[in-house]
């Protein structure tokens, strides 16, 4: 792994290894949501941290500042208002969605640390993938050459994170051509697969949760039961 930004390893982790999920199929948005939300609001202080990987079908999802107008033509791809942070963002076959259900309380970390290390294990994962990529003040993601790969929103309830990373692998990219993608008029998009790099969504998580977990503090990841909601 190249890790251009190192970050420092809680003692309280670094014997913990972080639990993933990885959800086969397509995952429903709003029953994920609703498993999410439920997950944070019955998770007690001894709860282990989670990682849930998945792919999602077609959605567009509309953040609490969310601006409807932003929405140019959605379609017969349905417009869900969600309670992340961000504007409008597209979910689809082939995007690798991760979402870090987090105590941030025990991590002893806020929330613009933890966007940074989540914006750095895509980072980490490109350049490995022989992909330089960078991050942008004030605007949350991972961006190659000016173009967006990969999106970030999160909600925290009870100093616990739901919501998180939308990476963009090998997708049909058009469908973004009916918002602006996270609020922005003309930003461009882009995938693994366009930049000729060519994963599967199963290798790319397993990257991400890997990396992911060093970046917290974890010793490593540990696999837990994939079932539905």
């Amino acid at each position: 792994m190249n890790n251009t930004a190192p970050f420092p390893v809680g003692p309280d982790l670094a014997s913990h290894a972080l639990r993933v999920r990885t959800l086969p199929g397509w995952s429903d948005y709003q029953d994920t949501w609703q498993a999410m939300a439920a997950f944070t609001d019955t998770r007690r202080t001894d709860t282990p941290d989670q990682l849930w990987l998945l792919q999602h079908p077609p959605v567009f999802t509309l953040g609490q500042a969310g601006r409807p107008e932003h929405v140019l033509d959605a379609g017969d791809i349905p417009v869900i208002h969600v309670d992340r942070g961000g504007q409008v963002t597209y979910h689809g076959p082939g995007q690798l969605v991760a979402y870090p259900l987090l105590d941030l309380r025990r991590l002893k970390m806020g929330i613009r640390d933890l966007v940074r290390r989540i914006e750095q294990t895509v980072i980490d994962v490109l350049a490995d993938y022989g992909i330089a990529a960078v991050r942008r003040d004030k605007a949350p993601g991972v961006y190659v050459d000016g173009a967006k790969i990969a999106a970030l929103g999160l909600r925290v309830r009870h100093g616990c994170t739901f919501h998180g990373l939308a990476f963009n692998i090998d997708m049909d990219l058009s469908a973004y051509q009916r918002i602006n993608p996270c609020g922005y008029a003309g930003l461009t998009v882009t995938d693994l697969a366009s930049l000729g790099v060519h994963r599967s969504i199963t290798e790319v998580g397993c990257d991400v949760s890997r990396v992911l977990a060093e970046n917290l503090g974890y010793r490593g990841t540990t696999s837990v039961e994939p079932d539905q909601f």
